[in-house]
């Protein structure tokens, strides 16, 4: 079940939080904290999405505890995000945290997590600094360049030896333009320029123009989903495809949700990305036809199943523990797990505490009268480059 509250009053102070003692329940309560509201809303709706297919798919109990998921809006803002956090491990009493739809929202919460000693599962956010902040993040999304290195070797391997990179201007971008740059200088490449584009408000058109300019095989690109559909319009209107620019990047750009809003400008556009609506299995035909069926036809994304994974994740911890909810207990009990995702194989790395999975090369095709983003090669088990 999961029950919708409203922040309150000013929130407790963390002092004493760790010394609080543990109360016997039936219930475990999750706090998840998302963007429900402002820019990033796309993002909270996927998560919550995909959090309520798996417990519609699994059922609302596990290990003789009912589950009891807690949404909290926190728009989007930092500040929101880690008063939330302390209410809900000081007021609601829960056991877990998770969601965080951006980077400074999971890191605004690291000294929640550190003084109550609880897991925080990270179903969104990718920057590869996160994880050292504390021991009990543990994260089902990904990080940036987990899908850039794949993307940089298969450039190579086909012919496309010039490429200038163009990234949104943020943790995550950087993140992933290091990645790519690094994975692509050692297969042989070369970077003609290294382009930063402003997450406020970004009009592509400028910097497209010295793509153009640059005159490389490929234009390298990550840009959050949501404005995924203004690139590639400014890419067509500066005339990029048509001087035989090849568009290749993050699946960002190329997002499930909106790939058919974007429409024909985005087909064959290449991308490396860790999960796509049309994979091939049997746990991803259910996951979709849940959360289509309970959100009225919308195709679940990324975001829905970096939230899926996450409550997986939850309920496989609890089963370990016998139910026991100490903190440190669960967060040791998710280190190493794997499991069958609707994305494909994942393992949540003992060391780092970060996940490691599959990414798959995909071509953006018609099917079916739809757009979707068609998997035609794999590049399995990867982990973050930059983890230490």
């Amino acid at each position: 079940m999961i029950r919708r509250t409203f922040l309150g009053a000013a929130c407790l102070a963390l002092s004493g939080l760790a010394a609080m003692p543990a109360v016997a329940q039936e219930a475990v309560k999750v706090g998840l904290i998302l963007p429900m509201t402002g820019p990033f809303a796309s993002t909270g709706r996927q998560v919550e999405a995909g959090i309520k297919a798996y417990m519609a798919l699994n059922g609302d109990t596990v290990a003789g505890k009912k589950i009891e998921v807690v949404l909290r809006d926190d728009a989007g803002v930092a500040d929101q995000t880690r008063r939330i956090a302390q209410e809900l491990v000081v007021n609601d009493g829960v056991k877990m945290l998770m969601g965080f739809g951006l980077t400074p929202l999971a890191m605004s919460v690291a000294p929640v997590l550190n003084q109550a000693k609880i897991p925080a599962i990270i179903t969104s956010a990718t920057t590869s600094a996160i994880m050292a902040q504390s021991q009990y993040y543990v994260r089902t999304s990904m990080a940036g360049p987990q899908s850039a290195v794949p993307v940089a070797t298969w450039a190579v391997q086909n012919n496309m030896k010039k490429v200038v990179t163009l990234v949104s201007d943020y943790g995550p971008g950087i993140d992933i333009e290091q990645g790519f740059t690094n994975q692509f200088e050692k297969e042989g490449g070369t970077i003609v320029e290294a382009i930063r584009v402003p997450l406020a408000n970004p009009d592509f058109a400028p910097f497209l123009q010295r793509v153009r300019d640059a005159k490389p095989d490929a234009v390298f690109a990550f840009v959050p989903s949501g404005v995924g559909s203004l690139f590639m319009k400014q890419f067509i209107d500066r005339g990029l495809a048509e001087a035989g620019i090849k568009l290749i990047g993050t699946g960002d750009i190329t997002d499930d949700d909106l790939l058919n809003g974007i429409g024909p400008a985005a087909k064959g556009v290449i991308t490396g990305h860790f999960y796509s609506a049309l994979h091939d299995s049997p746990e991803n035909k259910a996951f979709v036809a849940e959360v289509r069926k309970a959100n009225n036809n919308m195709r679940p994304n990324f975001m829905a199943v970096g939230g899926y994974d996450a409550i997986s994740l939850a309920y496989e911890a609890l089963k370990k523990t016998n139910g026991d909810t100490d903190g440190t207990k669960l967060v040791e009990a998710m280190k190493g797990m794997s499991w069958t995702s609707p994305r494909g194989p994942i393992t949540i790395d003992p060391a780092t505490r970060d996940i490691v999975q599959d990414i798959y090369m995909r071509e953006v095709k018609e099917v079916d009268g739809e757009l979707y983003n068609v998997e035609f090669a794999t590049f399995p088990k990867i982990k973050d480059p930059n983890a230490k």
